[in-house]
């Protein structure tokens, strides 16, 4: 037998070739970790900083005359403003690789997303951004969140 092909076969003789530099394979998947990590702090960031807006300056958003859906801009100010802060919290603790900071982070990411969505008729760009930035970590985090246990600090 070759050497190549000795190493591209398993012990067994059977499965997948192994990568041929494990830490810098791992390192590159647990990459979307810390990407979906940092966006959702971003994105929290934004969302708490639009709530905030919407209590203080009621001026600043322009609302057309169906307003927006099911509540006031001073109640989506504080849902905007409770699930950033909270959207802030998990993806700090998705740095850590506990599993419920993954199943918070994508709730609280789709809860997000569809809060843009109904508020969309005030601030409809940014909506549009921070809904995409959603989907975005949501998908990080389900494909390669159970590859963020293998991080090394």
């Amino acid at each position: 037998m070759s050497e190549r092909t000795r190493h591209w076969t398993t012990p067994a003789g059977t499965g997948p070739p192994p990568s041929p530099d494990p830490a810098v394979s791992r390192s590159h998947r647990s990459g979307w970790i810390w990407f979906a990590g940092s966006i959702t702090i971003m994105a929290g960031l934004f969302t708490a900083v639009e709530g905030l807006v919407a209590l203080f300056d009621r001026n600043y958003y322009l609302l057309g005359p169906s307003g927006l859906l099911v509540f006031d801009l001073g109640a989506w100010g504080w849902i905007h403003l409770i699930v950033g802060a909270l959207a802030v919290l998990a993806g700090s603790a998705l740095f850590t690789g506990a599993p419920w900071a993954r199943i918070v982070t994508v709730a609280l990411a789709g809860f997000n997303a569809l809060s843009q969505l109904v508020f969309l008729s005030a601030y409809p760009i940014w909506g549009v951004v921070v809904i995409a930035l959603d989907v975005l970590v949501i998908w990080a985090v389900l494909v390669h969140g159970d590859e963020a246990k293998y991080e090394i600090w």
